[in-house]
């Protein structure tokens, strides 16, 4: 099997469905799982990164210590792919603080949610992340988890 084909992530676009939202669960790591992300002013910075983003809305989020997990919604009719958003929005981050430039992977996963369970079952697991890595016994005591904008969902 040729390698190169593996190289990028498959970023296939969203789907619109008829009287349904069009929602995204995105998930990007750090560069090398740098175990950094999980603190109150990177909270700050990434929350006024995506506020500043608006072509995409973020809804909920959770910070894990490498990783980053929230929804999005398409928040102008002619959004761009959510690869080239996030390329942007991290970019933001890194301009507030020039210690955050490189601190992302490239890349990132994102799944487009299919129903209100789909949708349901995501929002349990991104809330539910810090419990099951041992960082708090009950997910409302994780403190780098919020909503940024109210977006349209199910």
């Amino acid at each position: 099997m040729n390698k190169s084909l593996h190289r990028h992530l498959a970023h296939p676009p969203p789907v619109q469905r008829h009287n349904q939202p069009t929602v995204l669960h995105v998930t990007i790591c750090t560069a090398g799982r740098q175990k950094i992300l999980a603190t109150a002013e990177v909270q700050t910075v990434l929350v006024d990164a995506w506020r500043a983003a608006a072509h995409w809305l973020t809804g909920r989020y959770v910070i894990m210590p490498d990783h980053l997990h929230f929804f999005c919604v398409p928040g102008v009719i002619d959004y761009p792919p959510v690869r080239r958003w996030a390329g942007f929005w991290k970019r933001l981050v890194g301009k507030r603080e020039p210690a955050l430039a490189c601190i992302f992977q490239e890349d990132c996963w994102d799944t487009q949610m299919r129903s209100r369970e789909h949708y349901e079952e995501k929002v349990s697991y991104i809330r539910n992340n810090p419990v099951r890595a041992g960082l708090v016994s009950v997910s409302e005591a994780w403190p780098f988890q919020g909503k940024v904008h109210d977006v349209p969902h199910w």
